[in-house]
């Protein structure tokens, strides 16, 4: 049986690091489950989860730390599959607007307020084709426990839209 873990990394940016990070892992007799990978300001940023080979968790550990002699900062957890609370409903939060400092702010201090959980969030500036304006656009898939009133929580994020001049769109998936 595999044992999961979590391992994060980051490092600056070339050719090559994923392909270092997978034969390490497979000389190690580990096994590539999932990952999510990404150029950052020319810092290469990933996060995988690796399993281990029955036996074999200490030697992929190590292979992995070893990594951090080329240059990566790397963190390793074991992953126990534990999520940040029950899931009653999953959605799709999208925003879009002007950029301005706050807007992930505003939006997570919403998700806690009513225990909702984010499980994949992703940003990014860019220029506005006409104007070249920095519009900032948000995309986060969260969890939303059973004792959430979702129409409170689409409300609490009208009003922030509102206040921010941003655009939301809220499905339900």
């Amino acid at each position: 049986m595999e044992t999961p873990i979590v391992m994060s990394v980051i490092g600056p940016d070339r050719t090559g690091l994923v392909e270092l990070i997978a034969s390490t892992v497979k000389a190690a007799g580990g096994n590539w489950l999932e990952s999510r990978m990404c150029n950052l300001g020319g810092q290469f940023a990933g996060v995988l989860r690796i399993g281990a080979a029955e036996g074999r968790r200490d030697e992929l550990l190590d292979a992995l730390r070893q990594l951090e002699e080329k240059g990566m900062s790397i963190v390793l957890k074991d992953a126990d599959g534990s999520s940040g609370g029950a899931c009653h409903e999953v959605a799709t939060i999208e925003i879009v607007g002007n950029d301005r400092p706050g807007i992930v702010s505003h939006i997570a201090n919403a998700f806690t307020r009513r225990g909702v959980n984010v499980e994949d969030l992703s940003s990014e500036c860019r220029s506005a084709p006409m104007s070249g304006e920095a519009i900032f656009e948000v995309t986060a898939r969260v969890c939303i426990p059973e004792d959430c009133d979702v129409s409170e929580l689409r409300s609490d994020l009208e009003l922030i839209a509102a206040d921010l001049m941003v655009d939301v769109s809220f499905e339900s998936d």
